[in-house]
Parts: structure tokens; sequence; C-alpha cells
């Protein structure tokens, strides 16, 4: 991972919205769940869920797909593998801890 994608994920999941929806998505696993579900269970707003969506799949860390009349969406957990392993890439310096 490049720093300035590592830069985006953390810019994107440092906001209190934007990390819940991740988080969530985590839970749901790879299939997902549709906008409307995320902002059920988490109480928000149909507009601020779509820029917040949007800004995750800009940071590359949630992914959409079409289901019929649904979008669904998924956590990209490659790219949050990718990040931790970026932030822990020298840990210890090479001890094992």
């Amino acid at each position: 991972m490049q720093t300035q994608s590592a830069l985006a994920a953390l810019s994107a999941l440092a906001q209190e919205s934007r990390l819940a929806i991740f988080r969530l998505l985590v839970q749901a696993g790879p299939d997902g769940l549709a906008a409307s579900r995320i902002a059920e269970q988490l109480g928000i707003a149909p507009s601020s869920l779509s820029f917040h969506l949007k800004e995750l799949a800009h940071a590359e860390l949630v992914v959409a797909r079409q289901e019929g009349r649904f979008i669904i969406y998924a956590a990209q957990i490659g790219s949050m593998n990718a990040l931790i392993g970026f932030l822990t890439e020298n840990c210890c310096g090479g001890a094992a801890c």
C-alpha cells in the first residue's frame, strides 16, 4: 500500500458515522448490506449515508454492487488488511513481538 492510499483510508475512517458504517459492513461479511439496511441499523439519514458511502468507496474501503433495485455495499477486507500491514510493516524493528 502506498502512503497516499493509507492516508485516504485513515481519513475516511476518522469520522464517527463512516467508522460505524465500515464496522457494520465488516460484520455483514462479503454479502454486504443494502443502503437502506445500513441507514436503518445506524440511524443515518439517506442523504448523509450516500455521502459517507461515497467517501468510503473513494478510499477503496467499500464496494457497491447492484442487485435488482438495491445497491449492496460490502467492506473491502483486502484494503483493510493492506492498511493494517502498512501500519505494522516494520513492527518492533524486526524483532519478534
